[in-house]
């Protein structure tokens, strides 16, 4: 038994002193793989980009975190960060998936959060037209103005107007639900609704109908039908940012092997995957391709290319799956030192093939690095992790690629081409084949490579057009906090000024009200927030102007707003794209009493209601509601005035002198139509009564002092407010 245990603990002392040499190389083992995956999946790239997929006038682009305004470059990926400005007549489009929005003319939209499934912007003035395709329990789109937040419920169609001031946002729904927040208040805008909220301190809203579109409406309109008829999303998945542009670039064929693959045309001779646009630096992703063709994102940032039949075809993934974006699908040839050029360093590539595991150069988890895999090529979980594995940990690729042996598909240029963003294909460096097939592949050849300031900046040329400062710093609405983005610091060129990153524009957090505290607009309603009345707020200046509402001959871009009673949630018919606004309605009779006062006539029930005038600060929403004037209605019609205070009252002079009467006393047909309530309104040709008998009727008008009637009053018309009856008899 003694010997038993004496050799047993022996054994346990002998394993003891074997492990421990090795302890240390098992330790310095997980610390290479643990700074190689960064802290976990938190430390991960969005899976998602942004694309600049249009660009018609003059539309000017800020990368985040710099201070310069560039020319903005189509398939540029858009990130958290990224500033765009469209100037007078100009338009833009921005893909996200299947999420597509349009700028209008002078628009400023600042990307503030860009997630695997979170987006939100800032609109800090213009148009935006935007459509949300699919929309999941997960998901969040918010666009943020000066003065609301406006967060996206269902998938639909949406619009938002905000004016030059920053007090008014027009919010526009064709279809879906979104709810508005703003100072507290919480609205629902449903399908075919049109809401203008005005204010700053709180919201003041009118809700209508959708006006006629002008034509900025209409153009995103017709965008939003050409990706409908989109046959490209029957082979790749419609999250995939970039597919609309290939059915009119290309062609789409099964070979076999492969299954469904596309293949351009109208390209050059010498053409490969990768060799005809430029490289940038963007945030998190690092190193990114951006490809000159209008087509030339899908292809580059998903998928798969093969060379087949001595053309090249593009591979896509599964169709059932959201793609992963990665800034470039391609292998690096040269190793650490980069690849040597005669007396210089270069660096080279040519496009992964269908299969072939893709080792990001920048910091991702295993979880990331499988999923940018498996959702865009063909490949097995165990497949991604050996090679992975092999590549970051045991530092040993000894894969066979096969594009790396095919003739002209391995693209190469020097250092300086590369980092300052330059044309690859004007700058492209002749090697010798062989020695292209006997380059070592690994990502050091480019992950160790500083940025430069061009390196951020990228292709585009340096402009003048941008928002004015006054916009470039105004504060919006938020209901989430934006995401502050860490980017490294590019490396100083000799010569070349500092960079100065702009400051962020400055918050107003509000809260999204519950589910039950959300107001639910109808067609046709007014009201404003907590805080009542708006005469006297900073910046508002008396409403004496008819607030907000278009007068007679007005004809503006948003004319046309309007309530049917159209019940809320109901989809609405679009109209085509080649629709013509339709002709303005009536303005609506409001007579000003008193300065900064507006008394309008009672709204019947499916009354068309008007859209704001461009001075929507001087409404008073609270106490205006209109009508379109009846037909019966003399060129004067009168309104009906609400009970008035008693310091008010004042008898009114007689006929021939009543242009004399006190503006602040209210016009003679007022009363009467106070103590008779009839409907039709009075002519302009009064009948003759005496003067004491007006005075008597009119002195009779408070209840609270009921004199006794003058023997004179028309008895066959007694006021009907007047109780009992018996007094006239």
């Amino acid at each position: 038994m003694k010997t038993r245990t004496g050799f047993s603990i022996a054994v346990l002392a002998a394993a003891i002193l074997l492990m421990l040499p090795m302890a240390p190389a098992a330790l310095a083992q997980d610390q290479v793989q643990y700074q190689d995956q960064g802290q976990g999946n938190d430390q991960d790239p969005s899976i998602r980009a942004g694309r600049i997929s249009l660009v018609q006038g003059t539309v000017s682009f800020q990368p985040g975190g710099q201070g310069d305004w560039l020319e903005a470059v189509p398939n540029r990926p858009l990130t958290t960060g990224d500033n765009l400005w469209v100037d007078r007549d100009s338009r833009a489009e921005i893909e996200i998936g299947s999420t597509s929005i349009r700028l209008g003319p002078e628009t400023s939209l600042t990307f503030l959060d860009l997630g695997d499934n979170s987006t939100q912007l800032r609109l800090s003035v213009g148009s935006v037209f935007f459509r949300v395709r699919h929309f999941g329990g997960d998901d969040t789109f918010e666009v943020d103005t000066p003065n609301l937040a406006f967060n996206v419920n269902r998938p639909g169609e949406y619009r938002l107007d905000v004016n030059e001031n920053g007090d008014q946002t027009i919010a526009t729904a064709w279809s879906g639900e979104g709810e508005i927040s703003g100072n507290g208040d919480s609205y629902r805008l449903f399908a075919g609704q049109q809401g203008e909220f005005t204010g700053t301190d709180r919201l003041s809203y009118n809700v209508g109908e959708i006006a006629a579109q002008d034509d900025f409406g209409q153009w995103a309109m017709s965008r939003d039908e050409r990706e409908d008829r989109a046959q490209s999303r029957e082979y790749v998945s419609n999250e995939m940012t970039g597919y609309q542009d290939l059915d009119d670039y290309g062609q789409w064929q099964n070979v076999e092997g492969y299954g469904n693959v596309w293949s351009p045309a109208g390209v050059a001779v010498d053409w490969a995957p990768y060799r005809y646009g430029h490289w940038v630096f963007v945030s998190p992703w690092g190193w990114t391709w951006v490809e000159q063709e209008p087509w030339g994102f899908a292809p580059f940032h998903y998928g798969r290319w093969a060379f087949v039949e001595r053309r090249w075809c593009w591979v896509p993934g599964p169709v059932a799956v959201r793609p992963v974006y990665s800034p470039a699908l391609v292998a690096f040839i040269g190793g650490g030192g980069g690849f040597h050029i005669g007396v210089g360093v270069g660096v080279g590539w040519f496009p992964l093939g269908p299969g072939e595991v893709f080792v990001p150069w920048y910091r991702t988890s295993p979880r990331y690095v499988q999923n940018v895999n498996i959702t865009n090529t063909r490949v097995n979980v165990v497949q991604v992790t050996n090679v992975y594995n092999n590549v970051t940990i045991n530092h040993v690729n000894n894969i066979t690629y096969v594009n790396q042996r095919v003739t002209n598909s391995v693209t190469v240029v020097n250092h300086d081409t590369f980092v300052n963003a330059r044309p690859v294909h004007d700058n492209i460096v002749r090697v010798d084949q062989r020695q292209l097939e006997s380059a070592p592949v690994g990502r050091e050849a480019v992950s160790n490579m500083r940025p430069v300031p061009q390196s951020v900046l990228g292709a585009g040329r340096p402009v003048q057009m941008r928002p004015p400062e006054l916009v470039i710093n105004r504060p919006v609405v938020v209901t989430r906090q934006p995401v502050v983005m860490t980017r490294p610091t590019p490396v100083q060129e000799a010569g070349r000024p500092a960079v100065v990153a702009p400051m962020a524009a400055p918050v107003k957090m509000v809260r999204i009200a519950p589910a039950s505290e959300a107001r639910t607009l109808q067609q046709g309603s007014t009201g404003s927030g907590s805080v009542v009345g708006r005469q006297g707020m900073p910046g508002n200046p008396p409403n004496n102007n008819g607030g907000g509402f278009a007068r007679p001959g007005d004809a503006g871009p948003q004319s046309g707003m309007r309530g049917n009673g159209q019940q809320p949630g109901a989809m609405v018919p679009r109209p085509s794209s080649a629709m013509k606004p339709q002709e303005p309605m009536p303005a609506n009779n409001v007579r000003q009493q008193n300065p900064g006062v507006e008394v309008a006539r009672p709204n019947p029930p499916n009354s068309n209601l008007r859209p704001a005038s461009p001075q929507p600060e001087m409404r008073q929403e609270q106490n205006v509601r209109t009508e379109n004037p009846r037909p019966q209605e003399t060129p004067r019609p009168m309104p009906e005035a609400p009970p008035r205070p008693p310091e008010m009252r004042q008898q009114q002079a007689p006929p021939p002198v009543r242009q004399d009467t006190a503006p602040v006393a209210r016009p003679e047909p007022a009363p009467q139509s106070e103590m008779r309530r009839e409907p039709s309104p009075r002519p302009e040709a009064r009948p003759a009564e005496p003067p004491q008998q007006r005075e008597t009727r009119q002195v009779e008008q408070p209840r609270t002092e009921k004199p006794a009637p003058p023997p004179k009053p028309k008895e066959e018309k007694p006021p009907k407010e007047e109780k009992p009856p018996q007094k006239f008899r």
